[in-house]
């Protein structure tokens, strides 16, 4: 059986104590753990907004970054929400996840969702 070493963790509640105590917690200690070899956090919905404007979001946010988590926006998500350019200014990807969301899940991809 092939083993499966990349985690998505698609994050759209933006409650910040859930986005700290798990969310960036397990993104985070998954690399530093080795629970896993890959891991891909999807900003969706409302997290956007959270990201854009939560300083303490922003200071987890670069520690995710340090330690190599991917992180990347649903585009449309972002539009919607006007904060484009705060993200990428955060280093965050923006990208259409609508269909890569499709491909993670007709893969069968471990997925996440928060």
């Amino acid at each position: 059986m092939e083993e499966k070493n990349t985690l998505y963790i698609l994050w759209a509640n933006a409650d910040p104590l859930t986005a700290r105590l798990m969310v960036m917690m397990y993104a985070k200690n998954s690399l530093l753990r080795g629970w896993w070899e890959k891991v891909t956090l999807i900003v969706w919905g409302a997290t956007a907004k959270l990201m854009a404007e939560d300083a303490a979001i922003q200071e987890e946010l670069k520690v995710l970054q340090h330690v190599g988590v991917h992180v990347t926006a649903c585009i449309a998500c972002a539009r919607e929400l006007g904060v484009v350019e705060q993200l990428e200014a955060l280093g965050i990807e923006v990208v259409s996840w609508g269909p890569l969301l499709t491909d993670v899940l007709k893969n069968n991809e471990q997925l996440i969702t928060i």
